[in-house]
């Protein structure tokens, strides 16, 4: 079973930034998919970010696009999201995702709040 660990989360003003960490239990290069979703109150599950291995292609959700950026930090084994120029509209849930194709298995953080507002 693997754990993610998230951290970073709170309060921001609109324009600020923030930065996600989620740390899993297992080396993230054990993860051939990498991601970030959010929910916002009332709204569905969404992909904010995500990164395939191998590949090490990325994509974004259009809304996010050119303010927020995916990144490994492989000295402190850690999946993170930069966040800049937040919104109002970025206010959610955001969970840290990962999968693991070997063993069809995947995993979710337990969710960190981010709320812009002034």
């Amino acid at each position: 079973q693997v754990q993610l660990v998230e951290s970073g989360g709170g309060l921001v003003q609109p324009g600020g930034s923030l930065r996600l960490s989620c740390a899993p239990s297992q080396t993230i290069f054990s993860f051939n998919v990498l991601a970030w979703y959010r929910q916002a109150p009332g709204k569905e599950r969404e992909l904010v970010a995500q990164e395939i291995a191998g590949g090490g292609s990325r994509k974004y959700h259009d809304s996010v696009k050119g303010r927020f950026t995916l990144s490994r930090d492989v000295a402190k084994n850690t999946v993170d999201l930069q966040m800049n120029n937040l919104k109002p509209e970025d206010t959610a849930v955001y969970y840290c995702y990962v999968r693991q194709l070997s063993s069809d298995t995947e995993y979710w953080g337990q969710g960190t709040q981010v709320t812009v507002s002034s």
